[in-house]
């Protein structure tokens, strides 16, 4: 199934496996990644050149640095967007407990469907 498919996502996620498995069951959903990347200069650059992205799947630690300022840019874009978070929910600030978040170690193609569900909305 392909429940993804034509969507452009952007993966930003600091550990190299991680994004790689994400961006392999974002791609068999049908999904176009942008990146993988794994720092917020990344991120942020590659949302400054593209002119659609559909949805973003974003560690909220990238190399030491919040991804607050990614989220800036997509809720100005009205662009949805999921934490895949080793994170404990304590370290994830009240303006974003509403944020739909995949805990590592998650079932990876449990969170593409879940991913094509939230952009359905």
């Amino acid at each position: 199934m392909k429940e993804l498919y034509g969507r452009i996502i952007l993966v930003a996620e600091k550990e190299y496996s991680i994004a790689d498995d994400l961006t392999q069951a974002l791609e068999k959903a049908g999904a176009d990644v942008l990146g993988p990347v794994g720092t917020l200069d990344g991120a942020l650059s590659l949302l400054e050149v593209m002119g659609r992205v559909d949805g973003a799947v974003l560690d909220i630690n990238l190399r030491d640095e919040a991804v607050y300022r990614v989220i800036t840019v997509l809720k100005a874009r009205g662009v949805p967007y999921v934490f895949a978070t080793g994170d404990w929910e304590t370290a994830i600030p009240d303006q974003y407990k509403h944020v739909p978040r995949w805990t590592k170690p998650f079932h990876l193609e449990d969170l593409a469907k879940g991913f094509g569900d939230l952009l359905r909305r």
